[in-house]
């Protein structure tokens, strides 16, 4: 199938926004810097940068953080935040440090049950409650960005949608101020759901999470584990190429261009990519729909050097 571009009017209203998570290596480390540094030349709305389950990855976030903000000139970088298995003292001190560093976005989430994705959740004694109340504190400390997530085939811990919608009012009547949905592959999931969600009141930009498919399988995992659906149209398009590196890449670059391109049609101005920390695909991707690459010298992103051991 071949994806037509968006017309440059079209293509000029539209932002994006990238995720990346925080390395666990040296290797790791160098190829997420790269792939910020490559995907700059988007000029992105805003980044943000990932915190594990738990606060797991805590002094990795803060240090990925301070150094795309401080090292390579970032001031964009949202810093997601938890309240999972912490005492409100900590996130509260966690909080402190990103706004030392410059941080003026959060993306405040409860975070994954310490027991892992499908164990039954429960608030830390002492800590917040969840994503509501960390937003509501969040806001008590200033006027900043905070976003919030939201989820097109509903949350898997959730008892049904309206419940799930009811969580994410109580988010942005503490004061969040966007939502960034889960990954979803069927745009038709994600206009029912922004209908009920303005029905139910809720006025905040409801951003979509797309998520270019490097790799299938692994992406099939994700969606089970989040309760989203890879919907057979795309296992089809893509299962047969495994062997054909080249071809999978292209095809991979056509699916997610083709989802963007058609939410655009239907009216979103705001796409939030997944780059699992690389450039490649992505870059393909935002080509592909027609995105504008800003003149080199206006996109300049200094490398952060590792200080010597």
């Amino acid at each position: 199938m071949t994806t037509r571009t968006l017309y440059p009017a079209e293509r000029g209203n539209l932002r994006l926004s990238f995720e990346y998570f925080p390395p666990k290596t040296d290797e790791m480390e160098v190829q997420l810097f790269q792939t910020v540094a490559d995907l700059s030349v988007f000029d992105p709305a805003f980044v943000t940068v990932t915190y594990g389950a738990g606060g797991s990855t805590k002094a990795r976030s803060l240090t990925t953080v301070r150094r795309m903000i401080g090292e390579m000139g970032i001031g964009n970088t949202a810093a997601h935040l938890t309240c999972v298995g912490a005492p409100k003292a900590e996130v509260d001190a966690v909080i402190e440090e990103f706004l030392a560093f410059g941080v003026r976005h959060f993306v405040a989430l409860r975070g994954d049950p310490q027991g892992g994705i499908g164990s039954a959740y429960q608030p830390f004694p002492g800590g917040y409650e969840n994503a509501a109340a960390l937003v509501k504190a969040l806001r008590a400390r200033g006027d900043f960005e905070i976003s919030v997530s939201a989820y097109p085939e509903k949350h898997p811990e959730s008892p049904d949608v309206a419940a799930d919608i009811d969580m994410l009012k109580r988010k942005v009547d503490n004061g969040a101020t966007r939502a960034i949905t889960q990954f979803f592959f069927d745009n038709d999931d994600f206009e029912r759901y922004l209908e009920q969600v303005r029905r139910a009141g809720v006025q905040v930009p409801i951003v979509p999470g797309i998520l270019p498919i490097n790799n299938l399988a692994q992406v099939q995992r994700f969606a089970g584990l989040c309760g989203a659906r890879v919907p057979e149209a795309v296992i089809s398009r893509l299962s047969h190429l495994e062997d054909q590196p080249t071809e999978r890449f292209k095809e991979a670059t056509h699916i997610a261009a083709e989802q963007i391109v058609d939410l655009a049609r239907r009216g979103v101005r705001d796409f939030h990519l997944y780059t699992m920390n690389r450039s490649p695909l992505v870059t393909a991707v935002c080509d592909l729909v027609g995105f504008e690459r800003m003149p080199v010298q206006e996109t300049a992103v200094e490398l952060p050097i590792r200080a010597s051991a």
